[in-house]
């Protein structure tokens, strides 16, 4: 990645697409080039949140809200110490931010970080191309990075897809960190981080947890040195066919409470025993429709995932742990959106809970996980 970060609101720019189609417009950020893979996040709100989210590491997102940047930047709200998404597409960036909140443009930070980026495309347009042809490799180029299309496309041939892609260790915590209960500490857990959120821990924090936020690479002596009541998988990018399943398999045969997020879901059914396959474009945004299976309810829920479990929607499955079911299922297109075991502590949903941005509507996840550790207690 080449990057400057002067000058970016006069310069030129294009993205290309690795099926040759190109957009036109105005560096947004860095100048530079950038490469990643092409996807479409269908939020109106939460860009802070969505940028500094680990599971887009090595994604461009393309925000289908047309006018973007409106409310700036705080020192608040992002979910990780940096902007990971590889690249910024949007249509109409706002001109100067007006929020109480803010202190700083989107515009600055994105150039600040190094984030190249495009704007005055037609967002529409590219959204429609993604959902037709499906998420795909990309490039923006702007400044001394521009050539001829012909040589811009065959940089991004040569990019790496998604698919196959090892992830988790390049955007997860180094080194172990705890993040203690607010008010009387009830339980400890020992969280994954594939890629955590900040609010994933804060909001474990309130229900009185104690959070011991673990490399990707910990081990299961490593988890259960800290004498957990519960296991915790985070969310985060990449492929789920990469991930060595040993650790969790152990943490299932030892019947620990476990709750996974996300990645953490497609993990979890692995290790029981399913598959994982890529989504044509995957669900991004703080809008999808979910039902509880359990309950009967339907939650607005957020989402970041461009892969999914395979699992049957009409039956329960017989596992190396037990009996399993799809607890939650996607209202638009019925993609297995969560997984519990009916033989001991176990499940995960496929969105995101803490709802850093998005609504509320799943919050009660983890209370269910602190009702799963009080019964394994009890």
């Amino acid at each position: 990645m080449t990057i400057s970060t002067r000058g970016a609101a006069q310069a030129p720019a294009v993205l290309v697409l690795e099926d040759g189609r190109s957009f036109r417009g105005r560096a947004y950020g860095a100048v530079g080039e950038t490469f990643g893979e092409a996807v479409f996040n269908t939020g109106m709100t939460g860009y802070q949140e969505t940028l500094t989210d680990p599971s887009y590491h090595r994604q461009v997102v393309v925000m289908t809200a047309p006018h973007v940047g409106n409310t700036g930047v705080n020192d608040e709200d992002d979910e990780s110490a940096k902007i990971w998404v590889a690249g910024y597409v949007v249509r109409d960036p706002a001109r100067i931010p007006s929020n109480w909140r803010s202190q700083r443009s989107l515009d600055d930070e994105l150039s600040k970080q190094g984030v190249v980026g495009i704007s005055g495309i037609d967002t529409r347009a590219l959204t429609r191309h993604l959902r037709e042809r499906g998420a795909m490799r990309v490039g923006i180029f702007s400044g001394e990075a521009l050539a001829d299309e012909a040589t811009l496309l065959e940089r991004v041939k040569q990019a790496p897809q998604m698919k196959g892609a090892d992830l988790s260790a390049e955007v997860a915590t180094k080194e172990t960190y705890v993040v203690p209960a607010v008010g009387e500490k009830r339980f400890t857990v020992a969280a994954i981080d594939l890629g955590i959120k900040g609010m994933t821990p804060a909001l474990m924090a309130e229900r009185g947890i104690e959070v011991h936020v673990m490399p990707a690479t910990a081990t299961a002596e490593d988890l259960y040195a800290v004498g957990p009541d519960g296991v915790f998988l985070s969310n985060g990018p990449g492929d789920p066919a990469t991930v060595d399943l040993t650790v969790i398999k152990e943490v299932l045969a030892k019947k620990t409470p476990l709750f996974g997020i996300c990645f953490g879901n497609q993990i979890l059914g692995r290790a029981l025993g399913f598959g994982t396959y890529k989504l044509k474009y995957g669900h991004r945004g703080i809008n999808q429709p979910v039902q509880d299976r359990t309950t009967g309810k339907v939650e607005v829920t957020a989402h970041n995932h461009g892969f999914a479990v395979d699992a049957p929607l009409d039956k329960v499955s017989d596992t190396p742990y037990g009996r399993a079911e799809v607890s939650h299922v996607c209202l638009n297109d019925n993609v297995v959106e969560g997984l519990q075991l009916l033989d001991q502590p176990a499940f995960s949903v496929q969105y995101h809970p803490e709802a850093a941005a998005g609504p509320h509507d799943a919050a009660y996840l983890f209370d269910r996980f602190v009702t799963l550790m009080e019964g394994q207690r009890a």
